[in-house]
């Protein structure tokens, strides 16, 4: 074997290790970043196991409290319900980006109706309250109408619990897309100079009006948040948020339109967006750029 035999095959050997050690490297980064993903997904599908047991509790909190056989039905037909998708979000693995969003919006329907069922008994327990003050007047009642006061008392309380769940905010119609030097949508991240993020707040008579703060953290492919440092309480933590943003809440439905300007390098692939308030999750989305 001649010299110039040697070193072409030096060269090749050379070349061969740099390839694979490339390879080896790519495989590991893309092993990290699919980790950091699931964890957030795993997160988010705990939170959501505990809201729909939580729901399931509450129905049957609530039966034990009205002698309506007919809403009782109702409740026991909604808590049936709740714990067959529970079932299905237990069963569901936290890598099924598809099944937990479907699970999420059934989550936000669910809410919707167990705030309905509140406030209906709610009123019924404020038509019996004004029955028994009617009935005040009559002397032989007055005991019958303290008592009947003083448990509505008891289920009021009861109650203020559920009416905390019902008055959470809701983020629907979320949007999130990337845009350019001159303000149009880009597909590629090299063009991306602006994240624009819209949603719709959901009316909500029941949750209290004024000065409500929102919180948006976006995710990158790499699970970076992109943040200037701020945080906000969250489970008994602090999450870094990316934007915050602060609302005149009057319990109608509000639009909402958040900016991020990019100044930091940025990858291909998949982001994430979600969006708090009062210590809540309530809403997420995704979006992708090529490179």
């Amino acid at each position: 074997m001649n010299t110039k035999t040697k070193v072409i095959l030096g060269i090749v050997a050379a070349l061969v290790c740099l390839v694979i050690g490339f390879l080896l490297y790519t495989m590991r980064e893309q092993m990290r970043e699919s980790k950091q993903m699931l964890e957030l997904a795993e997160m988010d599908k705990l939170e959501m196991e505990n809201e729909y047991e939580q729901f399931a509790m509450q129905y049957n909190e609530m039966k034990t409290q009205i002698n309506n056989d007919s809403l009782v039905a109702q409740l026991e037909m909604e808590q049936k319900r709740t714990e067959e998708l529970l079932e299905e979000l237990r069963r569901v693995k936290s890598s099924d980006a598809a099944e937990i969003m479907r699970l999420k919006k059934e989550l936000a329907t669910l809410r919707e109706v167990l705030r309905s069922y509140v406030m209906q008994i709610d009123s019924l327990n404020r038509m019996n309250e004004a029955l028994t003050q009617e009935n005040s007047n009559l002397k032989t009642q007055n005991e019958q109408a303290r008592q009947h006061i003083t448990n509505l008392s008891t289920e009021n309380e009861s109650l203020s619990d559920k009416v905390a769940i019902a008055s959470q905010l809701d983020a629907t119609g979320i949007y999130a897309e990337g845009r350019n030097k001159k303000g149009k949508a880009a597909k590629k991240i090299k063009d991306v100079k602006k994240f624009v993020i819209g949603f719709t707040i959901a009316r909500n008579v029941t949750t209290s009006t004024g000065i409500r703060s929102l919180f948006v953290r976006i995710t990158t492919p790499t699970g970076d948040v992109l943040t200037k440092g701020g945080t906000f309480a969250y489970e008994n933590r602090q999450l870094e948020y990316s934007i915050r943003k602060d609302i005149e809440y009057t319990g109608e439905e509000q639009s909402v339109t958040v900016y991020w300007d990019v100044a930091e390098a940025l990858s291909a692939g998949n982001y994430r967006v979600d969006i708090f308030a009062d210590g809540h999750n309530i809403g997420t989305t995704h979006f992708s750029f090529d490179k």
